[in-house]
């Protein structure tokens, strides 16, 4: 099928280029959410005497993307999950948990605009790409941590994977004089 798109699109074009897509991607998702037009004659005529009040409101869409991409841009968000000494997560962090983060922190931000192709399974801090308009993106850090002192140990650029990051000890040091006393007699029955 072959649409007028109303607005930037990645991977598929400008605003006003007429396109050939797929039936399907084009009656569930570009035409119900009003990002393109069928095209034919009628449809090229309305888009071209329309074509400045959707130039306007697009370029105010992406001024506002721009300011909050300015201030999410570079900002690091904690995300406490319980995980192994390993450091792989018990679960992960999906979009869903990113959403949550930046709501707390006051950003409204929906599922789709959040580019995490995997969920996040280990901790340690990971970049996460937000779509916040067809031309604007913001890189954002989230810090996924056992606990909120690990999160800023992590932020020090500290590495919380191994035991003796964890516990203070280097496992590779130990001796197994270290575990028992080989001159300790036998505590246990008498003959």
């Amino acid at each position: 099928m072959e649409v007028i798109l109303l607005e930037r699109i990645a991977k598929l074009g400008q605003m006003g280029e007429t396109v050939k897509v797929r039936d399907g991607f084009a009656r569930n998702y570009l035409l119900p959410l009003g990002k393109a037009l069928r095209a034919n004659a009628a449809n090229k005529a309305r888009f071209e005497a329309e074509r400045a009040t959707l130039e306007a409101r697009n370029l105010e869409r992406k001024s506002e993307a721009q300011k909050v991409a300015e201030t999410l841009g570079g900002k690091s968000f904690v995300i406490v999950r319980s995980a192994g000494e390993t450091g792989q997560l018990y679960g992960s962090v999906a979009a869903r948990d990113i959403i949550e983060a930046l709501a707390a922190e006051g950003f409204s931000i929906n599922r789709n605009q959040v580019n995490l192709n995997q969920p996040i399974k280990a901790i340690g801090v990971h970049k996460v790409t937000l779509h916040l308009h067809g031309e604007v993106d913001a890189v954002i850090e989230i810090n996924v941590a056992r606990s909120a002192e690990e999160a800023e140990r992590q932020a020090k650029g500290e590495s919380l994977t191994s035991a003796e990051a964890i516990y203070g000890v280097d496992e590779d040091a130990l001796k197994p004089e270290d575990f028992f006393n080989p001159e300790a007699e036998f505590e246990g029955e008498e003959e």
